[in-house]
């Protein structure tokens, strides 16, 4: 295809139609799924259909909350959050080991969408399913398109039935008229059942997270009293963090402070963190927030254990480590590598010499530094998604 229809078809694909989208709960930290229907809904009406969860609840604090909170949203019926995007919080059965509960929340969670469909007069719509825990309903509520946006290896999550993920996975790869992935390594994987799968890796909000470098930009008061250097990691404190990197940073920096910013999950076992005195657990901060926290770090970490999960992950954090200008050392992961602006750890020794380096070069955000990822917008990557959805819509004989 030549580029100037490529062109075309990006301008006339995902305009004036009707998305129903599968995802995590709208209301967490935005996340990659986020950033690409904000965009799509300047063009699309978008139904945002909360997660119905991957697991049974545990009887933990951590999960009575959440069920308390599903309860709770779901009670408040459809609601718009942003123009063009409505949200919904179905109603399931907690209790995914039985089949006979599997196909009543399949009944019961194709229904309650049908329904918001009703309301909101959606005709024809896409079906844009981030999790494989949509494959029940995925095509069976009249969609005119499919499409699977695989941004993790869900089967290799420590708190889910992998072999039943895996099982849905696979019906929704067969029924999707397009998977879209964010890994090479996912879409190798994905193509062996769904030929018709593409890469579109992770863009970045650049223009929020530049301001790290601005001079006018606060540095909130919980980390801009802690010792220098500032050593940093935003995200979630999960059981794939490779805590022996962290602490090993810590102890070679006695002077300064290793801050972790973000949720600890309640099964991650953060006791050896806890034990060092120069690491800082600064709890889960505002999006809005970020760049100032940001600009308080001397180096960025991208500190994950290699393992299945992480090796067909796209961290997102790296471009917007790298959008503030910061210097970042990870672990080593393909994704990482081909963003090829980081410094690559082989192992806890290697992690601690590169933070060293950095330090040494002068840490810090820079304004030269961001400029490297400023052509990986989000806008651009989105308008990567039309021309392939176009190009299938096309081949499966659909209008555009």
């Amino acid at each position: 295809m030549r580029r100037g229809d490529d062109m075309d078809l990006a301008r006339r694909a995902l305009r004036g139609r009707d998305l129903v989208v599968f995802s995590n709960d709208w209301d967490g930290d935005p996340l990659s799924k986020v950033h690409i229907m904000r965009i799509l809904a300047r063009d699309n009406r978008v139904l945002w259909v909360n997660s119905i969860g991957n697991r049974a609840p545990k009887a933990n604090a951590h999960d009575v909350r959440r069920l308390a909170k599903k309860l709770r949203t779901f009670t408040e019926g459809l609601r718009e959050v942003e123009r063009h995007i409505h949200v919904l919080s179905p109603l399931a059965v907690p209790f995914y080991g039985s089949e006979a509960v599997r196909l009543a929340n399949r009944e019961l969670l194709r229904w309650q969408v049908l329904r918001a469909m009703r309301q909101l007069r959606f005709q024809r719509p896409l079906s844009w399913s981030f999790l494989p825990a949509s494959a029940p309903v995925s095509g069976t509520l009249g969609e005119d398109f499919v499409v699977y946006h695989c941004v993790d290896e869900f089967s290799a999550f420590s708190d889910t039935n992998g072999r039943h993920i895996a099982e849905l996975e696979a019906r929704l790869l067969r029924r999707a008229d397009l998977c879209i992935t964010s890994a090479e390594r996912l879409r190798d994987s994905k193509a062996l059942l769904n030929p018709r799968t593409v890469l579109v890796r992770h863009g970045v909000d650049y223009t929020h997270f530049v301001k790290a470098c601005d001079a006018s930009t606060p540095v909130p008061e919980d980390i801009a009293r802690l010792p220098r250097p500032i050593i940093g990691f935003f995200g979630l404190v999960a059981e794939w963090v490779d805590q022996a990197a962290l602490i090993a940073t810590a102890r070679a920096h006695p002077e300064g402070s290793v801050v972790l910013i973000g949720k600890t999950m309640p099964d991650c076992d953060v006791g050896p963190l806890r034990a060092v005195p120069n690491i800082h657990f600064l709890g889960r901060k505002p999006y809005a927030d970020l760049p100032g926290y940001s600009k308080a770090f001397d180096v960025a970490l991208m500190p994950f254990k290699v393992s299945e999960l992480t090796l067909n992950a796209n961290p997102l954090k790296v471009r917007e480590y790298l959008a503030a200008g910061l210097p970042v050392v990870s672990t080593d992961l393909p994704e990482v590598r081909k963003v090829g602006l980081c410094r690559i750890a082989r192992d806890t020794e290697d992690f601690v010499r590169h933070v060293d380096a950095c330090l040494a070069e002068g840490g810090g955000p820079r304004r030269e530094r961001a400029e490297r990822i400023f052509h990986e917008s989000w806008e651009a990557r989105v308008e990567e998604i039309r021309r392939h959805v176009g190009a299938a819509l096309i081949a499966a004989g659909k209008r555009l």
